[in-house]
């Protein structure tokens, strides 16, 4: 067994209030390009949580990006979301004592199922079948924006500018744009569109901020998990739905908008229907915009990961030669918005 493996489970039996561990698995799971995430499986003998028990650890990788919530930042979001009911792992304990494992990490419970994108938009499902998984995610989405501001176990998050949600994104990417010191000319154009064609803004709500197809476990046809919270913020509900409708994140499947999945009318409703706000369609085409560039600047930081040597990563490069695609789609859907006025 590994040091790593010790640590955490030593972790898990002092938080438990068990006798002892024994650890049956321990591996690195695949995703996570951001943080790192580990399976453990314990034997626990008494305690809280006596029997065995399937757990994630999530912890802070040897670099991150500048959006990123720390991990005590995000586990305390995670608590807020398993409150309001949305379908996530269930938040157990917080480790912020660098001596455990050399790094800051938390526990959650492991969901059943699978999160590969490729694998969900791929698969033979029939059209009631994805009416049914996308109409789900909407409803998701309006429990979790039922959480507003003020929130105390929150207060870390920023409240959007005076200006609203929008404007206060387009600032922040201006700013990583500069410091990122080499021309995107795509970039800024989009930035200028995006503020000149700002809509009128929605409440102030909790939302995930990576609200994706990849990011979701799925067992067959039924949702399990809700995952990777570190770029949650307070926003526009308008960001979430958008992020989901973004072209990155259909796959392939770029006929079916809600996530490479379903029909993007169906995510709408579904979450409509669920108690969400009533949203204008042409804000979330709007988000939809938004999500490219965000995604564009996330990309270009990951490259900086590597090219920086902060942590080498072929996983990173290619991230970051991502990026002439994404300004093409940019270039592609604001056209289509503009013919469409």
């Amino acid at each position: 067994m590994s040091e790593l493996a010790e640590a955490f489970s030593r972790f898990v039996v002092h938080q438990s209030g068990a006798r002892s561990a024994k650890v049956i698995t321990f591996e690195k799971l695949s995703g996570g390009a951001i943080q790192d995430n580990f399976g453990l499986s314990l034997q626990i003998e008494g305690g809280d949580r006596p029997g065995l028990q399937e757990l994630v650890v999530r912890q802070d990788a040897p670099s991150g990006v500048a959006e990123s919530l720390s991990r005590p930042e995000e586990f305390r979001v995670l608590e807020a979301a398993f409150k309001a009911g949305v379908t996530v792992p269930e938040p157990l304990w917080l480790c912020a004592d660098l001596d455990v494992s050399g790094q800051l990490f938390y526990v959650m419970t492991r969901a059943d199922g699978s999160a590969s994108p490729r694998k969900l938009v791929k698969s033979d499902l029939t059209a009631e079948q994805r009416r049914n998984i996308v109409r789900r995610l909407g409803a998701e989405l309006a429990k979790l924006h039922t959480v507003r501001p003020p929130v105390r176990s929150l207060d870390f998050l920023t409240l959007p500018g005076q200006d609203g949600a929008a404007l206060s994104r387009v600032a922040i990417y201006r700013r990583h744009l500069r410091e990122i010191a080499e021309p995107h000319p795509v970039l800024e154009w989009a930035l200028n569109w995006l503020e000149d064609n700002t809509p009128e803004p929605g409440p102030t709500v909790l939302c995930h901020c990576d609200f994706r197809t990849g990011n979701y476990m799925m067992a067959g046809e039924q949702l399990t998990a809700v995952l990777d919270w570190e770029f949650a913020a307070w926003s526009d509900p308008a960001e979430d739905l958008g992020w989901f409708c973004s072209r990155s994140w259909r796959f392939g499947a770029h006929e079916r908008e809600a996530g490479g999945v379903g029909e993007k009318q169906d995510f709408l409703d579904g979450y409509r229907e669920a108690g969400g706000t009533e949203i204008d369609s042409t804000a979330v085409s709007y988000w939809e915009v938004m999500a490219l560039v965000r995604w564009a600047m996330i990309a270009l930081q990951q490259a900086r990961r590597h090219i920086s040597g902060e942590q080498r990563s072929l996983e990173l490069a290619l991230t970051g030669r991502m990026v002439a695609q994404m300004e093409y789609d940019l270039l592609t859907q604001i056209q289509e918005l503009e013919g469409d006025q």
